[in-house]
């Protein structure tokens, strides 16, 4: 369930923002290649991976897909990866744990509610700086609420008039009725006013989304003052009289495209972090190192000297790389019964595995003309084969997997899922197989559908073939436009159907206004429900737990009545790690993953 605002993918994407998964709770997701959530340690175990060690030393680690930037927040660069070195070079007011319980970090600062009616919550600052020195400011806090309140976006629905003037991966739906805030004389307070309730306002300011306002201006052809001043004298926006705010564009501008790099940047300001590690090389296609941050001033000193995510999209070829000792941590998109035995036959390894907070889907998209109308899209749906993906695909991993029944909910989550598929009418409607039942609603055409998806993915591979074998069953045309690059291409729209992951980050709502809202900025489907949007917006609102998962439920049950998707299986994932590092020793079955902890980590 693809970061603050929502969700993931590697073959996956991201929910951003900071989601419980109730995906009622999954806050903000992130696009993945794969995934899944759980619990306790597994396989071989020579060593305890808890154990004491010591200060300095390198680490590696697999990752599978490649780096391509240092702002996740941003729409193009909402990446799994991306995502895992923010973890490690950003930091916020917030942190979330295993059990995805939200904790302050105080090193960085304090926040404090001190009105419920209107919400009024402020944010002071302790002393964090950047890694160049410059310390974080007025101008770094207006930047970061100005993205994601959308204070100046006046963008039609349609998008055809006025624009949002940062493209942030997430919504804006959780500062979204803030007003414009207010400053303590030092500027180290920053006091900020909701016009309505919302249940997420705890996680409201996202690490990911937290940029140098220095380096911004200075890519913005201004000041860092200059910038402040154009923040702080926007307009509001309002999409019935859009109106022009080109220094505000210029900043935009600047924030989206200054930070994408996929090799090491002659322009050294674009590395500037404010977490316990900084980027220092970007080998294209192949890895990024993380070396300590010595002006870091918070609580989560780093106790390696460095770190290396090194690419390498097989999974088996990571089990070769741990055990040649090129790599000391893995954590496979991937999870098929040969690659879990092989790697729990490697000595010295500790394995820990679970259910992450992710799963695999196929999209239709509401803009093809293929899917333009309900029949067609119902048609196509009928043919997934979603319990012989689940059978060759997952069982062999994980023996009481089930098929996933809903867009909102994951199987982990108890009795939030079970009611809402009570509710959603999922397995009447896509339970089964249903040829001749798609063949009626086409009644005899032979509508082709192109289909995107990641397949330098051994798993989405597999998943696209028998969609493909099963829908042409029934007349479909199907294309395959799988590309090593299909997250690039996703917000495009040149395509039928998209087939990818969402990995959550675990707490909060926005996941529901990121996806499923009209023009939500992980809506690349372009689904738009007024009765969802409604929905979308008073369940954000909702204090009350149980009320609004009820409300969520709803969300769902619209999702499957419009032929929106399918959900196809809640990911099963692992961490291996080698024993030779310590502070490796929960599974975070969130978007972080690993890096939840990564300053805890050391050599032995």
């Amino acid at each position: 369930m693809d970061t603050t605002s929502g969700k993931t993918d590697t073959g996956n994407h991201t929910f951003k923002g900071k989601a419980a998964l109730s995906v009622a709770a999954i806050a903000a997701l992130t696009l993945t290649g794969c995934a899944s959530v759980g619990g306790g340690a597994d396989g071989k175990a020579s060593g305890d991976s808890s154990a004491a060690g010591q200060d300095g030393g390198v680490v590696t680690v697999a990752e599978t897909n490649k780096f391509s930037g240092a702002n996740p927040g941003y729409t193009k660069t909402n990446l799994d990866i991306n995502g895992h070195v923010a973890e490690m070079t950003r930091e916020g007011f917030t942190t979330v744990d295993p059990e995805q319980k939200i904790h302050p970090n105080e090193g960085f600062g304090t926040y404090k509610k001190t009105s419920d009616d209107p919400l009024t919550v402020e944010y002071t600052l302790k002393d964090p700086q950047w890694s160049d020195g410059n310390k974080i400011d007025k101008a770094d806090l207006m930047l970061w609420w100005s993205e994601l309140s959308g204070y100046a976006n006046d963008s039609s629905e349609d998008g055809k008039t006025g624009k949002d003037y940062f493209s942030i991966a997430g919504s804006t739906d959780i500062l979204g009725s803030t007003e414009m805030p207010t400053f303590s004389e030092d500027g180290k307070t920053m006091t900020v006013t909701w016009g309505k309730q919302n249940a997420d306002w705890e996680i409201a300011f996202d690490e990911n989304y937290l940029m140098p306002a220095h380096v911004v201006a200075k890519k913005a052809g201004m000041s860092e003052d200059e910038l402040l001043k154009v923040l702080e004298n926007q307009k509001k926006g309002g999409s019935k009289s859009p109106q022009k705010q080109p220094d505000l564009e210029k900043i935009g501008k600047a924030w989206d495209t200054s930070f994408n790099f996929t090799s090491t940047p002659d322009d050294k300001d674009v590395l500037v972090a404010n977490g316990p590690y900084t980027i220092d090389t970007v080998v294209e296609n192949n890895s990024v190192t993380l070396k300590k941050n010595e002006n870091y001033k918070g609580e989560h000193q780093g106790k390696l000297d460095e770190i290396t995510l090194r690419t390498i999209g097989d999974a088996t070829a990571q089990i070769q790389a741990l055990r040649n000792g090129e790599v000391d941590i893995m954590q496979p998109n991937n999870v098929n019964k040969d690659t879990m035995d092989q790697v729990k036959q490697i000595e010295n390894v500790n394995v820990q595995q679970g259910d992450q907070l992710a799963y695999d889907h196929v999209d239709l998209n509401f803009g093809s003309d293929t899917f333009k109308d309900k029949e067609t899209r119902e048609a196509f749906l009928k043919t997934i084969p979603r319990q012989q993906i689940l059978d060759q695909l997952v069982k062999p991993v994980k023996e009481d997997a089930e098929v996933l029944n809903s867009q909102m909910f994951v199987s982990s989550q108890g009795d939030a899922y079970t009611k809402a598929v009570e509710k959603n009418d999922a397995k009447k409607l896509y339970g089964d197989v249903d040829i001749d039942g798609a063949k009626k609603l086409v009644d005899g055409k032979t509508p082709t559908v192109r289909i995107l998806y990641n397949n330098g993915n051994p798993q989405r591979v597999d998943t696209f073939q028998l969609i493909k074998e099963s829908a042409e069953k029934a007349g479909f045309k199907v294309e395959d436009l799988g590309d090593p690059n299909w997250s690039e291409k996703l917000s495009d729209g040149d395509y039928d159907a998209s087939l990818y992951g969402w990995v959550s980050p675990g707490v909060g709502t926005e996941m529901l206004s990121q996806i499923f809202k009209t023009g939500g900025g992980g809506n690349y489907n372009k689904y738009s429900n007024a009765d969802v949007d409604k929905l979308v917006d008073e369940a954000r609102a909702n204090l009350d737990e149980s009320s609004r998962n009820d409300q969520i439920a709803e969300v769902d049950k619209h999702t499957f009545e419009d032929a929106y998707g399918l959900p196809l299986f809640q990911s099963v994932g692992y961490v291996a790690t080698s024993d030779k590092i310590a502070g490796v020793d929960k599974y975070q079955p969130n978007q972080t993953g690993v890096f939840w902890n990564v300053s805890e980590w050391s050599r032995k």
